[in-house]
């Protein structure tokens, strides 16, 4: 610790925390600007999620799964937000279905409003799903409207209120992957180098800046993989056990996907230097007893009462999906994660060209088995990979078993495994830090490359997701900058504010990382992990 404590007030120190400030807010700007692009419900259940957040937020409680229904102002504002019809950057072109840019906006001012009447379940209204999940984000979500006043506002209005609340989750999982890098390689380099590494995935903006409870699932895992951190490279106290336990604990009441960090968990405390077995498995127990106590009885709950750890919100329509021979089964599911993952906008129709899907894929491969092969890391390696692993072996198992049994493929969706972000850029980081030698003026002299490179990613992945959600077959830039400024719940004058302001942040954390480059200037040393 005295390492990372040492020169907490010089020079270097006050510019690593104003950078590391700027590259959050690089983050946030981004996924903001992904959260006004979006058209409404253009991401997967975004009107469910809305519809659960209305209902707590007028009372309608939390009814078991199978039971909750659409409230009117959502079946309605489906249909003024002309769901479904085809963006047209669909993956293939449907003459018969009805086209997103030929459908006619309806006014700002003439879209429906919320109120008491109808926000609340109608009787057969179709289902809602998503309380076949723990009821957390949902009330976060209905706190923020009762706060800001926006439970009676317009729907377009409300909807936004939510995807912002979505933006400031997200980014506050920035500083824990820095601070995870920090703790385990010792330099502030290293830990800027993570920092803007989600904005090189297009598809995180898309989902962390739409209505959905993933988020609070990338926020717990992103806490959770600090904390792994500082276990796997000794912090053995009790008070950083009950912390992390309590986080997984409050993650596990937003969604059971943060059950698959509990295998990163146990790792750290099993490979932790120092100690003896009995200290690590106490610990370590301490953490998985804090997080059943707080969020984990939910699912155990579920076990006993109705025999499943998730029970299904709504039994799947299996006549419209194809059938998959059992020879193409895994590849196809490997392939779907991946593409996911990356980029695969709206209710997965909007792909991302293949080849940056291999590309990155690619990226995150070698990353990982440069930083599992470091001396030094590979303990911590190994333990921050089983997060995202597990998570996609878990989306893949589930697809495959329903496969065996329907024939057909489903829930395959690469932001389940976000929850790994993280630890994806802890390792992407550190595979840098040993590419660089461990050498402090080549990874300072990087942060503003990394920065830069990752702005322009991150503008090219918001610009590709604008056309083929707004640019019709033939038409010019000025059509489709039309067409979103009618479909937004913003005037003309805040979106130019708000791309404005994200303009000025992105060039702001690039000067940013230049001027870090010039400070953190110092003798070519190599310290040890």
């Amino acid at each position: 610790m005295a390492a990372l404590t040492a020169g907490m007030s010089t020079p270097e120190h006050r510019t690593y925390r104003r950078l590391l400030a700027l590259l959050t807010l690089l983050v946030a700007a981004w996924t903001l600007v992904w959260a006004v692009v979006t058209p409404a419900f253009r991401s997967p259940d975004e009107q469910n999620h809305v519809n659960s957040v209305l209902r707590v937020a007028y009372g309608g409680g939390w009814p078991p799964p199978g039971e909750a229904r659409f409230a009117p102002v959502i079946e309605q504002a489906v249909e003024e937000a002309a769901y479904p019809a085809d963006l047209p950057g669909r993956y293939a072109h449907r003459e018969s279905a009805r086209q997103f840019v030929d459908v006619t906006p309806v006014p700002r001012e003439e879209r429906a409003r919320i109120d008491a009447a109808s926000a609340l379940p109608a009787a057969g209204a179709e289902i809602d799903q998503m309380t076949q999940h723990p009821p957390a984000y949902y009330a976060l979500g209905a706190a923020v409207l009762r706060v800001t006043g926006l439970h009676d506002a317009r729907w377009d209005q409300a909807m936004l209120a939510l995807r912002l609340l979505d933006v400031v989750l997200f980014a506050a999982t920035i500083p824990f992957a820095a601070a995870a890098a920090l703790r385990l390689t010792g330099s502030r380099s290293v830990a800027l180098l993570a920092a803007p590494l989600p904005l090189l995935v297009p598809q995180v903006g898309h989902i962390m800046g739409s209505v959905n409870n993933d988020v609070l699932v990338v926020l717990a895992c992103a806490v959770a993989t600090y904390l792994t951190a500082r276990v796997v490279t000794g912090d053995l106290r009790w008070r950083t056990a009950a912390v992390l336990g309590a986080v997984l604990g409050v993650g596990l009441l937003a969604k059971v996907m943060v059950a698959f960090a509990v295998p990163m968990v146990v790792a750290a405390y099993l490979l932790a230097p120092g100690a003896e077995w009995r200290t690590k498995v106490t610990r370590c127990a301490a953490a998985m007893l804090a997080a059943l106590v707080v969020g984990g009885w939910w699912w155990v709950r579920n076990v006993l009462t109705m025999g499943v750890v998730q029970p299904a919100g709504r039994a799947r329509d299996l006549t419209q999906l194809a059938q998959v021979p059992d020879d193409e089964a895994v590849p196809l599911t490997v392939g779907r994660i991946a593409q996911s993952f990356f980029g695969q906008l709206g209710w997965l129709e909007v792909r991302l060209d293949g080849g940056f899907v291999v590309l990155g894929s690619a990226v995150l491969a070698a990353a990982s088995i440069v930083a599992l092969a470091s001396p030094g890391y590979r303990r911590a390696t190994g333990a921050l990979l089983l997060l995202p692993t597990t998570l996609a072996a878990g989306v893949a198992y589930n697809a495959l078993d329903y496969h065996a049994e329907t024939g057909v493929l489903v829930a395959l969706q690469g932001r389940y495994v976000f929850g790994g972000l993280a630890a994806f850029a802890v390792v992407l980081a550190v595979a840098a830090w040993t590419l660089l030698r461990r050498s402090r003026r080549r990874s300072a002299a990087a942060v503003p490359l990394t920065t830069a490179v990752a702005v322009v990613v991150a503008t090219a992945g918001v610009w590709w997701g604008f056309r083929t959600m707004y640019r019709g077959p033939g038409e010019g830039v000025r059509e489709a900058f039309d067409r979103w400024l009618a479909w937004s719940p913003l005037e003309g004058w805040q979106l130019s504010v708000l791309v404005g302001v994200s303009a000025v942040v992105a060039v702001a954390a690039v000067a940013g990382a230049v001027r870090w480059a010039v400070v953190a200037r110092g003798p070519d040393a190599r310290p040890g992990p």
